[in-house]
């Protein structure tokens, strides 16, 4: 792989872990977004629903196509928040609570056979790099607008 690009490296690989998940998923009828809004919620004091796709990463449209797909499967429900009567905390159910344990094996297992297979210092510099990709992509470092207007 080393005379492909980085950006080709990090897309076939998020794609191959992406179809990997949505196999695995597919066996419990759903999916990775499913599975990773799971994980995302806190089974104990539920989380603002505002809150869910910035910790996702997930655009607002897509994010509420899932969790309504999640609330008729009887996963998740809505209820309003005590602290902001215009916002909703979504809370799991408790079918919501043994899905989230098997998406949260699925993960673990995944860590855990990666781990088994790249030595301490390779799984610390891919860490390294990825911080700094993300770093330099949020601080706009790479494209910077101002330098790319025609002149």
């Amino acid at each position: 792989m080393k005379d492909k690009t980085i950006d080709y490296v990090l897309r076939t690989t998020w794609l191959a872990v992406n179809k990997m998940y949505n196999e695995e998923a597919s066996e419990f009828g759903t999916t990775m977004a499913t599975g990773f809004a799971l994980l995302s919620i806190d089974p104990e004091k539920g989380t603002p629903s505002t809150s869910l796709g910035p910790k996702m990463g997930m655009e607002a449209t897509s994010l509420s196509r899932t969790l309504k797909t999640m609330e008729a499967k009887g996963l998740i429900e809505r209820k309003p928040n005590p602290e902001d009567g215009r916002g909703v905390l979504i809370f799991l159910t408790d079918f919501g609570r043994k899905k989230r344990a098997l998406s949260k094996e699925k993960v673990l297992t995944f860590d855990e056979t990666i781990k088994n297979n790249i030595s301490t210092e390779e799984l610390n510099n891919f860490y390294k790099v990825a911080e700094v990709i993300n770093n330099m992509i949020s601080n706009k470092q790479i494209y910077n607008k101002k330098e790319h207007i025609l002149k």
